[in-house]
């Protein structure tokens, strides 16, 4: 049975076996042991690092009285090891089968597994992956696990630090909870070890193609994707540096759509921040952007829009005024996305903003206190980590199927964007950079999508439509009244004081879409000093027209000439799109028509 079970307590360590293949940190714990007075049992490459850090080491073949073997496969593999590991100190009969064999105790493993899942990623030859097969070292961890009653094992450099902690503070001793506690980490990582050895089997043979991975659980959240889907937690894997994550909880408590946005937004903006040299932002809502952005100037007319004063703002503030700014409507409870860290003055707008997250590289002290006080203390922050790296393969599990896939890990740059001009007309440096501004939302939008953006922000999204004028349009509209929010009719309105920010955007939208029932415009009168004059046709025509200069990138081919006749509408002066329809050459020649510079990536950028 088990040892796990047991009454045990604290176990002194005097005896310790140590062999790993990762010999990082290996001097700091076998000098631990030392100043701790135990006993080190090691073989091969191990005892000779150990040794060389001065550390006393007896070799295995000296208790074993047995040669290492068949160049290495067999070291530890014999009775006089494991009798040591596997006997329960609690059962007396255990004990005198020791005492007769005169086999002593160990009390500490210290082994980490040979690097199969990397030799085999490597594409290296069959024999080299099968000498990367650990035999002993699975053995002894699992014998020390099943015996954690008895036994401590540590399978990770990750836990030196901590063990040598808790050895130094307790006389030399581990808890039963702490090798509880190490015997889990221990079998999961044998499992896992097993699972990448079974996956490179069926790979290379006749059999079935199995793989599997092992997860590590990071926190629970506090429901599905609705409140009914109670049964729900976010993981890290454990084959991608031991489970590590890509974020931290700072407050509050995850949601499972809040993590998609996160997710999914903190790629963006550390993409957008990669390609640009920029501070960048985005804001999310249903795991697509309503807006993302660059810090740029503000103009006067957008500063006065988006009810910001530029000179009292930090660049990072800067570049989430715009992203929010681009579809306000659509960023209401939105979740935020920051590259670089937040400060007092980006937190002061997020204050007075209506928002379910934020993700950022860090915050200052100030700014995290600000943000702690919203909804109640339960607004959710999470740190990035900008150094995460994630898996080449993904999963995705829908319907009891797993659909798996290389990750999308193509980087949008100004050089993928100007590298392949169709067009007569050129584009434009701005453009360049809008056009990596648009690229790169779209790759993070539901497809079908476009993305119009000028100076460093989006100003329309057009997402998850199955047809693709239809996103031209839909993007169209948002960029319209983003273009008229500053009119100088709109930016006029006279509110009453009493009247919020948010009820003052939603105003102003209904004043631009002028589709308000009759019910709709006495309410939204009453918002107002004095009765708004509304926008003629003219002047919607006027403004409109002089407007130019947007760029517009597609996450796929545009399938006919209707896109760019739908584009030309909103101010549409750039575009980029992969190509690769049987309609190129029309789409060509109706961006030649409308003097529209036009790009070809080859980069389809569909995200579901």
């Amino acid at each position: 049975g088990c040892g796990c079970g047991g009454e045990g307590g604290a176990v002194v360590v005097k005896r310790a076996l140590v062999s790993v293949f990762d010999k990082s940190e290996i001097d700091v714990l076998g000098n631990a042991l030392k100043e701790l007075g135990v006993q080190v049992l090691s073989t091969g490459g191990t005892a000779k690092a150990l040794r060389e850090a001065g550390v006393d080491v007896v070799d295995v073949k000296d208790v074993t009285k047995w040669p290492e073997m068949l160049g290495g496969r067999v070291k530890t593999l014999h009775p006089v090891i494991h009798g040591g590991l596997l006997a329960n100190r609690s059962i007396p009969e255990h004990m005198e089968e020791l005492q007769e064999h005169g086999i002593e105790t160990i009390d500490l493993v210290v082994s980490n597994l040979y690097p199969f899942e990397k030799t085999s990623e490597l594409g290296k030859g069959f024999e080299e992956c099968i000498e990367m097969i650990d035999i002993g070292g699975p053995t002894m961890v699992r014998a020390a696990a099943k015996n954690c009653d008895s036994v401590a094992v540590v399978t990770d450099p990750s836990q030196y630090s901590a063990v040598i902690e808790e050895l130094r503070a307790n006389g030399g001793a581990l808890s039963l909870a702490t090798r509880h506690s190490l015997a889990s980490q221990a079998f999961l990582s044998t499992a896992s070890y097993d699972t990448s050895v079974s996956t490179y089997f069926s790979n290379n043979t006749d059999s079935k193609t199995t793989f599997g991975r092992h997860y590590v659980e990071g926190g629970k959240l506090r429901y599905g994707a609705n409140p009914h889907q109670k049964t729900a937690s976010y993981s890290g894997i454990t084959s991608n540096n031991n489970g590590a994550l890509p974020f931290s909880v700072i407050n509050g408590q995850p949601g499972y759509i809040n993590l998609m946005d996160a997710l999914n937004a903190w790629q963006l903006v550390l993409e957008l921040n990669s390609a640009l040299g920029l501070p960048a932002a985005a804001s999310f809502k249903h795991v697509s952007p309503a807006g993302a952005a660059v810090t740029k100037p503000l103009s006067k007319e957008l500063a006065q829009a988006y009810e910001v004063d530029p000179d009292k703002l930090s660049p990072q503030a800067i570049a989430y005024v715009r992203a929010r700014g681009a579809d306000p409507l659509s960023s209401y409870g939105d979740f935020v996305a920051i590259s670089g860290i937040v400060d007092v003055t980006l937190a002061q707008i997020i204050k007075f903003a209506v928002s379910d997250g934020i993700i950022a590289e860090g915050y200052d002290d100030e700014a995290l206190e600000i943000l702690m006080q919203k909804k109640k203390g339960k607004y959710l922050i999470l740190q990035g980590d900008k150094d995460y790296s994630p898996p080449t393969i993904e999963h995705k599990e829908v319907f009891g199927v797993c659909l798996t896939q290389q990750r999308n890990d193509t980087i949008v740059t100004p050089e993928i964007i100007k590298a392949d001009v169709k067009t007569n007309t050129p584009l434009s440096d701005a453009a360049i950079e809008d056009l990596v501004v648009a690229s790169i939302t779209v790759k993070y939008t539901q497809s079908n999508s476009v993305c119009y953006a000028l100076d460093g922000q989006v100003i329309g999204v057009g997402a998850g439509q199955q047809s693709r004028v239809d996103c031209v349009k839909l993007a169209g509209r948002k960029v319209d009244t983003w273009r008229f929010r500053t009119h100088p009719k709109v930016l006029g309105l006279k509110f009453k004081p009493s009247v919020k920010k948010q009820e003052r955007i939603n105003a102003r939208v209904a004043y631009i879409n002028d589709d308000m029932t009759d019910v709709e415009k006495k309410y939204w009168l009453d918002l107002f000093e004095e009765e708004p004059t509304p926008l003629t046709n003219e002047e919607r025509k006027e403004w409109l027209g002089a407007f130019t200069g947007v760029s517009l990138s597609s996450d796929a081919f545009f399938p006919f000439r209707d896109n760019i006749d739908q584009a030309t509408k909103h101010g549409v002066s750039f575009i980029v799109q992969p190509g690769g329809s049987v309609q190129d050459e029309g789409i060509i020649a109706a961006c030649n028509e409308y003097g529209i510079a036009m790009s070809f990536t080859s980069l389809r950028l569909f995200h579901h």
